[in-house]
């Protein structure tokens, strides 16, 4: 299926047609990344934004994360992440991400392709999306559940910051896991 169009694979995607508006109540976006090659260091960004438009003639996603926003639950390694050493928050505040292709796997799993900008550079990345559900909740707005993973390595956006150890590992692993879990309102 993978040779179909974003516009081809809108109508095998389980979502009705519409503007969907993350719920950032609801919501989260987290990394992980290994620390010292034994331990993994889990992280979020409290702030973010982010929409999915449904149509006839396709599908599109796009999202905005606040890099100020980050928590790993240890404020003097939260402020190392927003210096240049990494995010550079103060120069460069957001990371962006713009679909350009969205491709069923299976009737709930998709391949969500696109540009995603962290550090002033811009490098394509393939999510591995899957659609929870949908749902009216108790207030009667119609809900999306969508979850979704991906893998980058942190170099190529110009994050190099590290120290070698003796043993042969890092202080920072190069690879970084990404975690989306998504609660969307109908909002059109």
């Amino acid at each position: 299926m993978s040779s179909q169009t974003a516009a081809a694979t809108t109508t095998a995607l389980p979502v009705p047609s519409g503007t969907w508006a993350i719920d950032p109540v609801h919501s989260s976006i987290e990394f992980q990344v290994k620390h010292l090659g034994i331990a993994t260091v889990k992280g979020h960004f409290g702030e973010f934004e982010g929409t999915l438009e449904v149509g006839p003639g396709g599908a599109s996603a796009h999202g905005t994360v606040k890099v100020a926003s980050v928590n790993t639950r240890e404020p003097q390694r939260d402020e190392h992440l927003r210096s240049a050493d990494f995010f550079d928050a103060e120069k460069l505040p957001e990371i962006t991400f713009q679909s350009t292709a969205i491709t069923a796997v299976d009737e709930d799993e998709f391949n969500v392709e696109g540009d995603l900008s962290i550090h002033g550079v811009t490098r394509p990345v393939t999510l591995k999306a899957t659609v929870e559900g949908t749902e009216t909740d108790p207030q009667g707005n119609e809900r999306v559940g969508l979850s979704a993973t991906a893998q980058i390595n942190r170099s190529d956006f110009d994050m190099k910051f590290n120290m070698a150890l003796g043993s042969g590992n890092v202080v920072v692993s190069d690879k970084v896991k990404i975690l989306i879990d998504v609660s969307a309102l109908k909002s059109a």
